[in-house]
């Protein structure tokens, strides 16, 4: 498996550091608005297994997953299994292992905006603006780290569904999916 990895982009050592930062810095906005952190799986799981352990006051979690496929005009999105929290005014996070072209982000907060929260932000480990769709006009509102246009997998990021388990965030060498 590594053989296929170009370059470390991110190291353990560096991504547990930015997510211990991020878990500080939602635990003092958050410490008494007791959030709901909503991950999008699969791909979070590593990255939402990780923050919830340094978030530090009250929260509850949930999880939705989604499905995406190209049809002849567009690419439709919909929700294969959807949040069981009722988060009508409540404080809602996303949190996100990458914000890449934000078509699959932009559907995830229309729908949970239908469900009426008090807030909605999002929280994700990695943003990549270079490919992100010129339609959608989300921001991160936490960011760990902005990545060029690479090719990356690791913590959570996959290549037809291996590499998620690499503890780094690496560059996957172009051969290994041509």
């Amino acid at each position: 498996m590594e053989e296929n990895i170009q370059r470390v982009l991110i190291s353990q050592e560096e991504i547990q550091a930015k997510v211990q930062e991020l878990a500080a810095i939602l635990t003092e906005e958050y410490k008494d608005k007791d959030p709901v952190f909503i991950g999008v799986l699969k791909g979070v799981v590593v990255f939402f297994g990780d923050f919830v352990k340094y978030f530090k006051a009250h929260c509850q979690i949930d999880f939705m997953w989604i499905s995406s496929y190209q049809g002849t005009e567009s690419t439709h999105m919909e929700v294969v299994r959807d949040i069981s929290a009722d988060i009508k005014g409540r404080h809602v996070v996303i949190l996100e292992d990458i914000f890449d072209t934000g078509n699959s982000l932009d559907f995830v907060c229309k729908h949970l905006q239908s469900k009426e929260p008090a807030s909605l932000k999002i929280c994700t480990l990695l943003d990549k603006p270079e490919r992100r769709n010129p339609a959608v006009t989300l921001q991160a509102d936490y960011v760990g780290f902005t990545i060029d246009n690479v090719f990356a997998v690791g913590y959570g990021l996959d290549y037809n569904e291996h590499y998620r388990n690499l503890p780094y965030v690496g560059v996957l060498k172009p051969e290994a999916y041509m």
